[in-house]
């Protein structure tokens, strides 16, 4: 970024960070027995009860009772949990490098639409990393099922600029939809919106 007003990096987590595969997760639940799950599983913004957990509307035990009544066969909160989280790949160790060599120059958030589901796993399975864990890579963490809102609404990223005492113009926000980053750049924001896996650590060299 050679742009010298950006003090602050505001990161989406999914498909940012975190690689993701919605298809894995498709067929993980359609073996449950559940064929009506891809028109609820949009990749950029889910819908009716999966939206609900994203949003903090539900809890992680009414949503697994959710599932179940859509199913047909008796399947357990863990078996639910497993074909969840198989929407989540892993992060790259270089966007884990990076991100603590950007916070020697930014101040560095993260602002997620995500539920508790996705969340405990990530924490456990893709932040630990040589001696780092989730609260070294950021100044602070922006979920929406604990803030009950979601991107794109403008209450969302008002939110995080009054929390965090920031300028929306001194601000990057890094999302991978479009929509999020439309809001956001009416906001005030600079945004870049990176394709599928891309390495768009390009933007800091």
């Amino acid at each position: 970024m050679t742009d010298k007003k950006i003090k602050n990096l505001l990161f989406d987590f999914g498909g940012v960070l975190i690689d993701l595969d919605r298809q894995r997760c498709i067929d993980q639940f359609k073996k449950l027995g559940m064929p009506e799950i891809e028109e609820l599983l949009n990749v950029y913004h889910q819908q009716a009860f999966f939206l609900q957990l994203e949003k903090g509307e539900i809890s992680s035990a009414e949503f697994c009772d959710q599932i179940r009544r859509m199913l047909s066969k008796q399947v357990t909160d863990e078996q639910i949990n497993i074909a969840w989280n198989s929407f989540l790949l892993d992060i790259p160790s270089y966007k884990l490098d990076l991100l603590m060599q950007l916070r020697e120059k930014y101040t560095v958030y993260l602002l997620s639409n995500t539920n508790e589901i996705h969340w405990k796993w990530s924490l456990q399975n893709v932040f630990p990393y040589q001696t780092f864990n989730v609260e070294n890579y950021f100044e602070k963490i922006y979920l929406s099922y604990e803030m009950k809102l979601v991107k794109p609404d403008p209450a969302i990223f008002t939110a995080v600029l009054e929390d965090a005492g920031i300028e929306a113009e001194e601000t990057l926000f890094i999302d991978d939809s479009e929509l999020n980053c439309q809001t956001a750049q009416q906001m005030g924001f600079t945004t870049y919106t990176p394709k599928a896996g891309e390495d768009w650590s390009h933007l800091f060299k």
